[in-house]
Order: C-alpha cells, then sequence, then structure tokens
C-alpha cells in the first residue's frame, strides 16, 4: 500500500513538472509565433496604373519583387495586392510599357505611370497572326483606340483619317452612313472601287453594300452606304495599315489596294466591369455654296433688263430644307473572366440627323466575343465573336447624276429667292413647268432602307507542341437590305406626273462565307536565330442577289404607294430580279520570318489563289513578295547614345485584283427593263489577273529615349493587265455586249511617305505629343492602245459629256476638255483653238497629303487635335457648270460671282464644259478636337469618369467655292470610276458633341 503511495506521489509530481514544462514550452510558442507575425506583418497597397496619357491600363502585373504575392489590375487600373514588409518592392509589368519597380516605404496607396516601350517591342497582327513589331519588314501602320478621330463616326475607315502617311480617305457625302472613298499609296483602279480589303477579327468582309439603289423617275441615282456601318466604332481596339506588297501579299489576290485590319475588343482576365459612353449633339452646314439673295437677285435683274421675274419675296430656299440637326450615341459593354475563359458583350445606338431635313440614320448594334481555353494544359482553345447590326436610313431626294430638277440640294440652290416656297396656307407650292419647288420635293418624296448585318466566326486553335499552333477559322457573313420608295403624283417632275407617280421595292442579300486553316510555328532555331513561320489554306465562297418591284398610276390616295403596288394598273406594274453566278475563291499561303541576332531580318511570302472569276485558262494567281530589315542601331559599330533605332527596310511583292462582276470570264444573259433578256456578258477563257507589283525602301528611327520617332518610305506601284469591260464595237450587232479582257496599259504611283511623333514636353502635371505625317505622290498612266472616257457631267446642255480620260502620259482620270480664255466683249465664252480641241487642264490626284496630331495635357484635363488635308488636286465644279449659272436668271437663281466683274457676261451664253469650272481644290481642315476632363471617382457606383467637348469639321481652309473640297462625286461611265468631281452633293455637316465615358 505504501509502495502504491509513494508511486502515486511520484506521478502526481511528474505531472505537475510536465504541465509546468507544457506551459513553459507553450508560453515559448506563443512568443515565437508572435515575433514571426510581427517578422512578417503584412500590410495591404493600393494603387492604379496608367500610361503616359493618363489611360488607366487593365491587365497590369502586380508582383512582390522576390516574394509570391501577385495580381492584376483591373478594368480601371486599380490594383490592391498584401505586401510582407513596408521595406518591399513591387513590379509591374505590361506588354508594350517599360517594366517599372517601386519601393514601398511604408505606403498604403501607390499610383505608378507606365511608359511606353518602343513601338517595335510589342506585338502586331499582321496576315493571318501576331508577329512581333521587331520581325516586320514591311510597311505597316498601327492606330490604338486612344488616337482615334473623335466625334458623330458611323464606320471604322473615319477613324483613321490623317492618321496614317499614305493614305487618302474622303467622305464622298455628307450624308450620315454615306459611302467613302479610302485610297493607300495613290488611284491605280480603272474599274471596281478600288477601296483596300478590310479584315475584321481574320474575317476579310466582301466590302459591298446590300443596301439596293434608287434611280428612276427622273431623279437619277442616289449614293449607296457605307459596307462598313454595321460595325460599332466603340468596339474597335486597333487598326493596322498594311500599305506595301511585302506586307499585304500574304492576301494576294484581293490586296491590290492594300489591306486594313480592324482587332475589335476582347474581354479581360479580372472581375465584371462594365464601360457606359453616351454623347450627344447638334450639327449645322459647316459651309454653303454662295448663290445671291434677293436683293442681290433683284439687282442684277436690274442690270440685265430682265422683267417679270422679281415676284416680291426674300426666301432662302437652302435654309428651308436644312436645319440645325441633333445626334445621340450610346455605348454599352460588359467584360471580364478568368485564366480560362474570358468574355465581352456591348451594345449600341447611333441616331443621327442629317443636315438636309428628311435624312436620318439609326444604328443598333449587339455584339459578342469569348475566348476559351479548354484541357488540363489549356492546350486547347477557341475564340469566338459575333456581330449584328441594323442600320436604317431615311434619304433626302438627291442624287448623284440627276440634272437640277433631280436633286432636292439642285432645287434650292436654282430656287429664285424672290419666289415664295409656300403658298397662303402654308402648303409647299407645287412648281410650275421645269421648276420643282425643292420643299414640295421633299413632301412628294419618300425614301427609306434598312440594312441587317450579321458576322460570326468560330475560331479554335490547338498547341500541338512548344511554338506549334494549328488554328481554324470558320465564319460567315449575312447582310440583307431593303429599300422603299415613293413619289407622289402631283410633283411636277415630267417622268412622274405623265406616269401617276412611283411606288418602288427592291431587297438585296448579300453572303460571303469563310474557312481558313493555318498552322504557326515560332521557334529558335539557334542561339541567335528565330523562325515565325505560317503556312494555310482558305475557302471563301461569295453570293449576291436581290429582287425589285415598282409600278406607276397611282391617285392622290393618302397611303404610301409601296403599300399598295397592286393597285396600279396590270400593264403599269414592273418585276426585275438577279442572281450573280456564285463566285469562289480558294487559296494557299506561306510566310517565313526570320530573325538573325534581332539585327538581320528577312521575310518570305507566298500565295496561290484559285479563282471562279478568271477563264479556264487562267484561274489561278500567283502571288509572291520578299523584303528584308537591318537594325543598324544594334550593330557593335553604332554607338550612338541619342539614337535608340535606325531600322533600314526594303522589299518587293506581287499582289492581285479580282474586284469585278462574277462571271466576268463566262457568257452571261441578263434582264436589262421590263419584258427585255438578252445577251449581257460575253465569254472569255483567257481573261487574267491583274498584276500589282511594289518596291518599298524604308527606314524607321527613334531617338532621345523613344521621345521622337518616325518613319520614311519610297515606294512605286506598277498596275499591268488591267481589267476592262471593253464595249462592242457595233453595238447594233447580236452580240452586242461588253468583254472583259485585260489592257495593254500600266499605271504607276510612285511617292515619298514621312511620318515623325514627338514628345514635345513632359513634366508632372504637363505634356505636349503631337504627330505629323505628310506623303508626296505622283501617278502616271503609259502603254495604253486606245484612251478611256469617264467622268459624266449632268445639267442642262451637258448631256453625254465627259471630262476625264485614261490616256498615256497623262495622270489617271486627267480632267481633258475645252480651255478657257475669259470672256469677249459681247460676254461670251472664249476657247483655246476655238473650243474644237480638248486639252489636258487639270489633275484630280492630290500630290500632297498632310496629317497632323497635337496632344496637351495639363493635371485633369486633355486636349487633342487633328488636322487633314490634300494638296495640288483639281476639282472639276460641275454644280456651277449647270446648276447657277448665268442662264438661270430670270428663271433660277445663279452664283453670286456672276455679276460685277469687268466684262458683262451675256444670259445667251452658252452652258458648256471647259477649264472655266476646274479650281484649286487643296485644303487643310480641322477635322475634330476634343477638350476632355478625367473627373475619377464619383461615389461608389461611378467609377474613371471622364467628360468631354469635340466638334467635328470646324473649319476648312480653301479657294473652292462648293460646299467642300473632300468630295468624291461618283462620276463614272460604264463602270470606270472617276475622282475630283463635284456635283451638288450632301453637304458635310459642322458638329458638336458632348459626351461621358465611365465604369460600373
Amino acid at each position: 500500500m505504501n509502495n502504491i503511495l509513494r508511486h502515486s506521489n511520484w506521478l502526481a509530481d511528474l505531472y505537475s513538472q510536465k504541465l509546468y514544462n507544457l506551459k513553459r514550452v507553450t508560453l515559448l510558442l506563443f512568443l515565437t509565433l508572435s515575433l514571426t507575425s510581427f517578422a512578417f506583418a503584412q500590410s495591404v497597397v493600393k494603387g492604379t496604373v496608367t500610361d503616359t496619357d493618363k489611360f488607366p491600363l487593365a491587365g497590369v502585373t502586380v508582383q512582390v519583387v522576390s516574394g509570391t504575392a501577385k495580381t492584376q489590375t483591373d478594368a480601371d487600373g486599380k490594383f490592391t495586392i498584401s505586401v510582407p514588409s513596408g521595406t518591399a518592392k513591387l513590379t509591374f509589368s505590361y506588354v508594350g510599357q517599360k517594366t517599372q519597380t517601386v519601393s514601398v516605404d511604408n505606403r498604403t496607396v501607390i499610383d505608378v505611370i507606365l511608359e511606353s516601350t518602343n513601338d517595335l517591342d510589342g506585338v502586331q497582327i499582321v496576315g493571318y497572326a501576331t508577329v512581333k513589331k521587331n520581325d516586320l519588314t514591311g510597311s505597316v501602320a498601327t492606330v490604338s483606340a486612344k488616337d482615334f478621330n473623335k466625334g458623330p463616326v458611323v464606320a471604322p475607315d473615319q477613324l483613321i483619317q490623317g492618321k496614317v502617311s499614305g493614305v487618302m480617305m474622303l467622305n464622298n457625302s455628307g450624308q450620315p452612313g454615306g459611302p467613302t472613298t479610302v485610297r493607300i499609296r495613290g488611284n491605280s483602279a480603272i474599274t471596281g472601287s478600288g477601296q483596300p480589303l478590310y479584315v475584321l477579327d481574320g474575317v476579310a468582309l466582301d466590302g459591298r453594300s446590300a443596301r439596293p439603289g434608287f434611280g428612276i423617275g427622273g431623279l437619277g441615282a442616289t449614293p449607296g452606304g457605307n459596307p462598313l456601318s454595321f460595325i460599332n466604332a466603340a468596339d474597335i481596339e486597333s487598326i493596322e495599315v498594311l500599305k506595301d506588297a511585302s506586307a499585304t501579299a500574304i492576301y494576294g489576290a484581293r490586296a491590290a489596294y492594300g489591306v486594313v485590319v480592324i482587332t475589335t475588343k476582347k474581354g479581360k482576365n479580372n472581375a465584371i466591369n462594365t464601360d457606359l459612353t453616351a454623347s450627344t449633339g447638334i450639327s449645322t452646314l459647316m459651309r454653303s455654296i454662295d448663290v445671291m439673295d434677293a436683293g442681290q437677285y433683284r439687282d442684277a435683274l436690274r442690270l440685265y433688263n430682265v422683267n417679270g421675274a422679281d415676284f416680291g419675296n426674300d426666301v432662302d430656299a437652302v435654309k428651308e430644307i436644312t436645319r440645325t440637326a441633333h445626334n445621340k450615341d450610346l455605348s454599352l459593354s460588359m467584360k471580364g473572366g478568368t485564366d480560362r475563359s474570358r468574355f465581352r458583350l456591348s451594345f449600341g445606338y447611333q441616331g443621327i440627323q442629317g443636315v438636309v431635313k428628311k435624312s436620318d440614320f439609326d444604328k443598333y448594334t449587339a455584339g459578342g466575343a469569348g475566348n476559351f481555353l479548354f484541357l488540363e494544359n489549356k492546350k486547347l482553345g477557341l475564340d469566338v465573336n459575333l456581330v449584328t447590326s441594323q442600320v436604317r436610313n431615311t434619304n433626302a431626294p438627291i442624287s448623284n447624276n440627276a440634272g437640277y430638277q433631280g436633286s432636292v440640294l439642285g432645287q434650292a440652290l436654282s430656287w429664285n429667292p424672290t419666289r415664295a416656297l409656300y403658298n397662303a396656307d402654308g402648303s409647299a407650292y407645287v412648281g410650275t413647268g421645269t421648276i420643282v419647288n425643292p420643299v414640295a420635293m421633299l413632301d412628294a418624296y419618300s425614301n427609306k432602307t434598312k440594312e441587317t448585318t450579321v458576322l460570326a466566326s468560330f475560331s479554335p486553335y490547338y498547341k500541338i507542341a512548344k511554338g506549334l499552333e494549328y488554328r481554324m477559322i470558320a465564319s460567315v457573313f449575312y447582310a440583307t437590305g431593303g429599300l422603299r420608295a415613293s413619289i407622289r403624283n402631283y410633283i411636277n417632275l415630267e417622268e412622274i406626273q405623265s406616269n401617276g407617280g412611283l411606288g418602288y421595292v427592291a431587297n438585296n442579300e448579300l453572303s460571303t462565307f469563310q474557312n481558313t486553316h493555318t498552322l504557326n510555328y515560332n521557334t529558335q532555331l539557334a542561339h541567335d536565330l528565330s523562325l515565325n513561320a505560317i503556312v494555310g489554306f482558305e475557302y471563301m465562297k461569295y453570293t449576291n442577289k436581290g429582287t425589285t418591284s415598282y409600278a406607276f398610276g397611282f391617285d392622290s390616295t393618302p397611303i404610301d404607294y409601296t403599300n399598295i403596288l397592286g393597285y396600279a394598273p396590270t400593264s403599269r406594274r414592273f418585276l426585275t430580279s438577279f442572281d450573280e453566278p456564285k463566285s469562289e475563291l480558294q487559296s494557299q499561303f506561306a510566310r517565313a520570318i526570320l530573325n538573325y541576332k534581332d539585327k538581320y531580318l528577312f521575310t518570305a511570302t507566298f500565295r496561290i489563289d484559285g479563282s471562279t472569276k478568271f477563264g479556264d485558262n487562267n484561274k489561278y494567281g500567283y502571288f509572291p513578295s520578299f523584303s528584308a530589315a537591318w537594325n543598324i542601331n544594334r550593330e557593335n559599330f553604332f554607338k550612338v547614345d541619342a539614337i535608340n533605332l535606325l531600322k533600314l527596310r526594303a522589299g518587293w511583292g506581287k499582289t492581285g485584283n479580282q474586284e469585278f462582276p462574277a462571271g466576268a470570264s463566262q457568257e452571261r444573259y441578263a434582264t436589262s427593263g421590263p419584258l427585255a433578256f438578252g445577251l449581257a456578258n460575253n465569254a472569255n477563257e483567257n481573261l487574267k489577273w491583274q498584276a500589282d507589283e511594289q518596291v518599298n525602301v524604308g527606314l524607321d528611327y527613334a531617338l532621345f529615349s523613344n521621345r521622337i520617332t518616325g518613319s520614311i518610305d519610297y515606294f512605286s506601284k506598277k498596275t499591268t493587265d488591267l481589267l476592262y469591260p471593253r464595249a462592242p464595237f457595233f453595238p447594233s450587232s447580236p452580240a452586242a455586249a461588253i468583254t472583259w479582257v485585260n489592257l495593254p496599259g500600266i499605271i504607276k504611283n510612285s511617292g515619298l511617305e514621312f511620318s515623325l511623333s514627338g514628345k514635345i514636353a513632359k513634366a508632372r502635371d504637363f505634356s505636349w505629343d503631337m504627330t505629323v505625317n505628310a506623303t508626296f505622290l505622283k501617278n502616271k498612266v503609259s502603254g495604253m492602245e486606245n484612251t478611256i472616257l469617264t467622268g459624266s457631267l449632268n445639267g442642262q446642255g451637258l448631256s453625254g459629256v465627259t471630262t476625264e480620260v485614261i490616256q498615256n502620259g497623262l495622270p489617271l482620270f486627267a480632267m481633258v476638255t475645252r480651255k478657257f480664255e475669259g470672256l469677249d466683249a459681247n460676254g461670251f465664252s472664249v476657247y483655246t483653238d476655238g473650243g474644237f480641241t480638248s486639252y489636258y487642264v487639270g489633275n484630280p490626284n492630290p500630290s500632297t497629303l498632310l496629317g497632323i496630331s497635337s496632344s496637351f495635357g495639363y493635371k485633369k484635363f486633355t486636349f487633342t487635335a487633328n488636322m487633314n488635308g490634300a494638296f495640288g488636286q483639281d476639282i472639276y465644279n460641275n454644280t456651277a457648270n449647270s446648276v447657277i449659272s448665268i442662264s438661270n436668271l430670270g428663271a433660277r437663281n445663279i452664283a453670286t460671282s456672276l455679276v460685277g466683274g469687268a466684262v458683262k457676261e451675256s444670259l445667251a451664253n452658252p452652258i458648256a464644259a471647259s477649264s472655266r469650272y476646274i479650281e484649286r481644290g487643296s485644303y487643310l481642315k480641322m477635322a475634330n478636337a476634343t477638350l476632355s476632363y478625367k473627373i475619377g471617382d464619383v461615389g461608389r457606383a461611378f467609377k474613371n469618369v471622364n467628360v468631354s467637348v469635340t466638334g467635328a469639321n470646324l473649319f476648312v481652309i480653301t479657294k473652292f467655292t462648293g460646299f467642300d473640297p473632300e468630295v468624291n462625286v461618283d462620276k463614272n461611265v460604264n463602270g470606270v470610276p472617276s475622282a475630283g468631281i463635284e456635283y451638288i452633293p450632301y453637304p458635310t455637316a459642322r458638329t458638336f458633341t458632348f459626351g461621358v465615358n465611365l465604369s460600373l
């Protein structure tokens, strides 16, 4: 028992001792953990990352130096990260920006500005794949979203006007959604539009509009729509312009006029973020044509002793048919995602009133983009894109090719300013004879169009091995356009009044299917030698068809005639339709880029295109290109610290052109009117590709830590085997149809391009950046067998008259007509050689293009201004020639400049084409200017709030007397285009908008 007790006491003592030791260990552990916790205390750092232009950068990687903590900035450039101590350092890295390391120094808020690296350190999408900018050997220009033109932009081409050397962009018409002319390195198209190929997220666009035309009833043809207007400009991330053949040859047969690659915005790897942009504004006429007011008209009537033409009123007909128009724009986007899936959804609405009454533009867009990664190793991916839109236009009666009667602007400009436009009861006065009241014309005319477009693409890809990737793109582009137009039976147009009014309904369909397969390989062949290679196969199919129904012979029923076509007499109803032959393009292509020591670069491209458009003997075309570059600044012997980049480039390439009707090489039959059907196109089995060869030599440079960057390029482009629809020699023969042939002529464009960007000033609160680009162009035609006439004129006394030629020794579309020498003592025109000889008297091609962009930043204010201009070109003023001529006096209005000269012009002086109406078209335009203020966050709901005021088309400096020297009315003859002719176009609007953009 005692032993048991002794043993129990020993256990108790042992237990007490262990308990004591346990307390000591616990206390020691607690102290150790406390010290460790103190040593590794976590502090939270927040901040914002922006670029030098104060734009927030999303997706910037923020990482603790020598640590594992890492995060990314959100859509507003904001980040939050935990750091182990107040003495830690953070690195900020982002593609295209210089990596920056910052010491925390016990701060809890750190804002960082990342400077841009040399542009050549980034990447660029160039022909089916992404390549390093440093590896580029061709002439390529990039414009990012922050540098786009501002204002009510309806199509992507307007975003880069004046931004890229060698590119001329003209708004053919001031009508919202109207067509544009884009020329890259001069004009070489004698058929078709001569427009570049547009590629949207890897999908080559058709380039045509599904909007039906309207051109009967004595009104002439109305301008078409812009085929790019279905794209929401707010969805675009960047635009690349491929200018020389070494860059464009991978697109082969479609790249003769250059390539424009459009990349849309994508989702980000962060929480869901919503961006909202909204604007509203007003528009007025930028300029007007100087015609007489009532007082001046009465003085002219007295001077010429004209009686019975003063009706005692004082009206401004142009003012009556125009207005202060309103515009509104709303874009909403949501984006977000993870490291395996990203998405972006966007919705947009744009409503623009035209400055001419009864002309409106409404666009509704919706789009989505998704990027997904599959499998554990993330080697399988899928990119999907969807763009949908509907564009609705109300169109005023403005025509490209009618007489003054057939266009409301011609009617208004020539309206007698002493004659009332309205009856006593306020209704529009309907004119008599050939004088049409423009107000009554607007009331009697209705023209509405609707285009619906869907572009969907599906692109899976698989990373087969390191650097080796297969990608497939399958896309469908579908567009349908409808038109409903009517002209009431009371308007005094001869064809309308005598036939009892007109109802017209048309529908067109366009579709394009694309299937592209590529294998892309990037590898390091040796320590100093890398390879970027791609091979691919592509198949494309195009269809185009439509129907038209119209009828005459309606009474005064208030119902729109397009709703009661069946009410018209059977004999006055007509139906036409068309279905172009299916056009298919099958291609193989390859490109290899070799980079040796980042000093010596070589690119070779080859493409084979097979097209159903060509004859059986020439279905395939071959398009090679070669280019090289030398980074001189990387040589050991080159030790100039002030020069950061000096890159010499040279290249040669060949591209083609298939921009002509499907089935052109085949025997085709078509309708030519009611109950008329016959041969429209003779077969030509030897028809072959038009060839465009181009040589380019360029120099890229960067100076003073990249504060000054720029490029200089010389190019020479030769176009041969010109595609042309030759008319029959004997029109009365049974085979009186065109035959597409290859002409033996040569069109040569050559020039110099300069681009210079500089950070002129950079301080804590102030910055000033400026970019200037200039292009000097020459154009010449040679080797032609015959002269081709184009550039038709319209108006009284000018029926069937042309004023432009394609002729050896002259520039393309040279103006050839009578040479005007003044007025004789009796007030009649005097011409060299009595007017029996036509002379080369004008060149519509500019010799110089200029673009100037400047940006000023002061604290939270930013001011940007963009100017563009063209110099050395001539414009034929067809409006002055035929619409407001001196012979109008007593019946219609005239130009103010026709009265008061040294010689009194005779009222009987005949209307005739001559150099009298050729004016210098040089201009410099303030295209847009924007003042913005960054408010920042407003409460918890609104982030990164920015407000702005933008003015577009603020002023233009020019001696041209028309509405706008930036003009290119379509005056083609038998499909051969023209250039530089002004004929009562839709006038340009000056616009002011107020906008706000923010994130939610």
